[in-house]
């Protein structure tokens, strides 16, 4: 018959949010995860309704950033294993001959923190609190202008049901789309083979670390022995962990470009009027959807597009110089060139999961002008030497600029006094180089 029900039929969204807005009501946990479309088993799922009924019960206009670990872990805990002690012990011993290595090929003394094996499940836990940081503008802009335009069509029924649904609506939209950076994190850590890999710093200062378990994974793919792609990228990870414990600044000059890059993040309202004309803000399935695939990130900005443009020369700065540190270290191993080739090509495309964060936030992570400024930093290695060119790190007015980067032998010609006759700015950086503190102001 026409009113029977169809038991094959895939739960009813909108009746699931309802069931759960209602008082005391207690929807089924299994329906609206696999509807949203987020891992995890049955006490993942029982996880992400909690945080879902508190988010309504409990409204303050907050994200609780805790569902993004528990379903980063829900996504990753089903092929996340701990390292064999064999597997952990080959990790210490390549970071303990990386960092003799390094030793010789970098100005930059040890970590305070002995380097180690984790887990991807460990991983997570480590490096959420820099992708919630990242993530959090973006989410908040997007739940404040699908609250705004959600509110204004409300059904009535949940509206009267429900005090103060606007706030209700943007905890809602802050959860799911906090368990959806979780999805994407999750993806990540199948990928990533090192705390360094994506660039940025996400391990906390002073710390390194290798995932034994997607490095296996690497070096399957590669003709080269399994210990020496171990090596090479212990040299890799602890030579970026280096850099950023010895230029405290770098970390927060790179997080500020991310956030000059995210306070001028602009919701089109035009856009979001449309996005909701025909939609049931009780449909989360459409919302994960518009959430997944970036369809509610305006065009960037010409300020996003400056930010981005000085967040993408910092980074490439910082690959560069790893890579031309790595090679000079690495030049014992055999087929150092080979893993070094494939390392910058993964760099250069991004993965999966890091093209999912991408869509998710808007903001890409990678450094497009990689090749020119390793480029660079071997000219300057050349013409100066190891102390002088890891002296530019000392401070970010040293650092080279992207115009050094396009024409190397202007930076080179600065550093060996061949160029133009220095100016203020060119004085008071030599004599930072020598450790001379500038005159006071007159």
């Amino acid at each position: 018959m026409a009113d029977e029900p169809d038991e094959g039929r895939e739960p009813d969204l909108q009746e699931i949010l309802r069931r759960m807005l209602a008082e005391g009501g207690q929807p089924d946990a299994a329906e609206l995860a696999k509807a949203m479309g987020l891992p995890g088993g049955a006490a993942g799922l029982e996880q992400l309704m909690a945080r879902l009924r508190d988010a309504v019960q409990h409204a303050d206009g907050t994200i609780d950033w805790s569902i993004s670990t528990e379903q980063a872990v829900a996504a990753a805990g089903a092929g996340s294993t701990t390292p064999t002690d064999a597997q952990a012990a080959g990790v210490d011993r390549a970071f303990t001959v990386a960092g003799l290595w390094l030793d010789e090929s970098s100005s930059f003394g040890a970590l305070p923190e002995q380097p180690k094996a984790l887990t991807r499940t460990q991983w997570i836990r480590s490096t959420m609190p820099f992708w919630s940081q990242l993530a959090e503008p973006v989410a908040l802009r997007i739940a404040d202008s699908l609250t705004r335009v959600f509110s204004e069509q409300l059904p009535g029924d949940i509206a009267g049901a429900i005090p103060d649904a606007g706030r209700v609506l943007r905890s809602v939209c802050g959860t799911i789309f906090a368990a959806q950076l979780g999805a994407v994190v999750g993806g990540l850590a199948s990928e990533v083979v090192s705390g360094g890999d994506v660039g940025v710093p996400l391990l906390p200062d002073g710390q390194a670390a290798l995932l034994p378990q997607n490095v296996a994974d690497f070096a399957a793919g590669l003709d080269i022995d399994a210990q020496e792609v171990t090596l090479y990228l212990a040299v890799r990870e602890l030579a970026h962990a280096r850099l950023f414990r010895h230029a405290r600044w770098l970390r927060l000059n790179l997080t500020s470009a991310i956030g000059d890059f995210s306070q001028d993040l602009s919701i089109d309202l035009d856009q979001v009027q449309s996005f909701a004309a025909d939609f049931d803000p009780t449909d989360t399935e459409r919302l994960r959807e518009a959430f997944s695939n970036g369809e509610l990130i305006p065009p960037k900005t010409e300020g996003q597009l400056a930010a981005l443009g000085r967040l993408e020369t910092v980074l490439a700065l910082v690959e560069g110089w790893v890579d031309v540190v790595t090679a000079e270290a690495t030049k014992r191993l055999p087929r150092a060139d080979a893993v070094a080739e494939t390392v910058r090509r993964r760099r250069a495309t991004g993965g999966p999961g890091e093209q999912a964060f991408a869509t998710l936030v808007g903001l890409e992570l990678r450094p497009r002008r990689l090749r020119e400024a390793a480029a660079m930093w071997r000219r300057i290695t050349d013409a100066v030497g190891v102390e002088a060119r890891d002296s530019l790190w000392s401070h970010p007015d040293l650092l080279p600029t992207a115009a050094d980067i396009d024409d190397p032998d202007r930076i080179v010609a600065r550093l060996t006094g061949g160029g133009d006759p220095p100016d203020d700015v060119d004085r008071e950086i030599e004599d930072l180089l020598r450790g001379e503190e500038p005159p006071p102001p007159v």
